[in-house]
């Protein structure tokens, strides 16, 4: 029996497709305008502080290919997934193969909306799924941080997809369906260490993008959002950091999230290895205790799914 399939028809209506590609493109360049337009007494951006949203959100681990000991930043890194291989890009001040070229707007643009300064939408294996939660001044001290690195000249491979995953003009329905630029609010009853905690894990912290199943998309089930996925990066089972006492975190205390994320060590003596030895290495283990003490209120606080 012949089963319906919708990227049959992203491949026979190309033309349709490649023309909401434009229309959607120049919708989003005016809507952005206004935005920025908007915001133009933005405080100026805190490189020092830029240094520590570097470390927040991971961005060391993801654009530092040190398996074959690249520059800092520089990208090439290999994220293989169900659809292909991914290829982290150079962000770098570097001019031709980085990020030098880009204005803060075009940044914020790239992370909270996920498209290029040329219009370009980028694949939501770079979070910015998640990065839309971030604030805006994280954002311009990132942009600050990041003027600052040595620029490197190189140029990342480009991704290897099979079909029909390497047609980017299915980013539009993609997006469409599955992705609403929105910035993290506060919720007014609880209290500021859970908010802060919730902004770290759902923004710059993107836990849900490894730690969550995916739909045939690729989009993340917000149903199961943190329960664990048999299929993570590089096709490697992740666990749930949600509270369910036998296959998550619910026999951990507070202390417990705290001393993982910094360390390594698990309540049981055993390590955390694999990516999540480089996120730690790289990321969480430069957090201040009051973030990773502020990660753990929110984890412990999910439903247990």
């Amino acid at each position: 029996m012949v089963q319906f399939s919708p990227w049959r028809l992203l491949r026979h209506g190309s033309r349709v497709l490649r023309a909401a590609l434009v229309i959607a493109s120049a919708l989003g360049a005016v809507t952005w305008t206004g935005a920025a337009t908007a915001r133009a007494a933005d405080a100026p951006g805190n490189p020092e502080r830029g240094a520590y949203i570097l470390r927040l959100g991971g961005c060391v681990a993801c654009h530092t290919n040190t398996k074959k000991k690249g520059p800092m930043l520089a990208g090439g890194v290999a994220l293989k997934s169900p659809y292909g291989t991914f290829y982290a890009p150079n962000i770098t001040p570097d001019k031709q193969t980085g990020i030098g070229g880009w204005s803060t707007e075009d940044f914020i643009r790239a992370m909270t909306h996920g498209v290029l300064p040329d219009g370009t939408p980028l694949y939501p294996a770079f979070p910015y799924t998640s990065f839309t939660h971030m604030t805006r001044q994280d954002l311009i001290d990132l942009k600050a941080y990041l003027d600052t690195v040595p620029p490197v000249h190189f140029e990342a491979p480009e991704n290897d997809l099979r079909f029909p995953y390497n047609l980017r003009i299915a980013l539009v329905v993609w997006r469409w369906l599955f992705f609403e630029p929105k910035p993290f609010k506060p919720e007014a009853n609880k209290s500021a260490e859970w908010n802060r905690g919730a902004y770290l894990v759902t923004g710059p912290g993107h836990c849900g993008e490894c730690h969550s199943p995916r739909n045939f998309f690729g989009a993340v089930d917000q149903d199961r959002a943190l329960a664990g996925t048999s299929a993570g990066p590089d096709g490697k089972p992740v666990p749930s950091i949600r509270p369910r006492p036998k296959h998550g975190i619910g026999g951990w205390t507070k202390e417990d999230v705290a001393y993982a994320l910094k360390t390594g060590g698990k309540p049981d003596g055993d390590v955390l290895g694999g990516a999540m030895g480089d996120v730690i290495e790289d990321s969480t283990s430069h957090w201040t205790d009051a973030d990773l003490n502020a990660v753990a209120t929110y984890l412990l606080s999910l439903p247990a799914r």
